[in-house]
């Protein structure tokens, strides 16, 4: 059973940086067909932020290019998301998930939350103007 921990949420000012830490467990890096950040605000939908598949493409949400960064250390079992140029409306809370059993891209994998057999607890980013 795959086990995900985030870690690095907070409370900035707008125009600080933030990284966010998936810590997981229960599986090989081979097995992590897709890693990738979701995120919630307060009377949202959950919405894809960025996502990582097993050949190392990325992809971004809209919203999230130029200012966010994922990276993954297969060494450190870490899913890393890092915030730049905070802005109020990044304020929500961060899940990572991973997708262990059919591969699919990067682009697939963002946009079906539905289908990740394995969530994180969240980690809350709150950003202040």
């Amino acid at each position: 059973e795959v086990r995900l921990v985030e870690s690095g949420g907070g409370s900035v000012q707008a125009g600080g940086s933030l990284t966010l830490s998936c810590l997981y467990s229960g599986a090989t890096s081979r097995m992590l067909y897709f890693l990738g950040w979701f995120r919630q605000a307060p009377g949202k939908q959950r919405e894809g932020v960025a996502g990582i598949d097993s050949d190392g493409d990325t992809k971004y949400a809209d919203f999230a290019k130029g200012r966010y960064t994922i990276s993954r250390d297969n060494a450190k079992n870490n899913l890393y998301l890092q915030i730049n140029n905070l802005k109020p409306e990044d304020t929500a809370m961060y899940y990572c998930a991973v997708e262990t059993r059919a591969r699919m891209t990067a682009h697939q994998g963002l946009a079906t939350p539905d289908f990740m057999d394995a969530w994180g607890q969240g980690t809350q980013v709150t950003v202040s103007s």
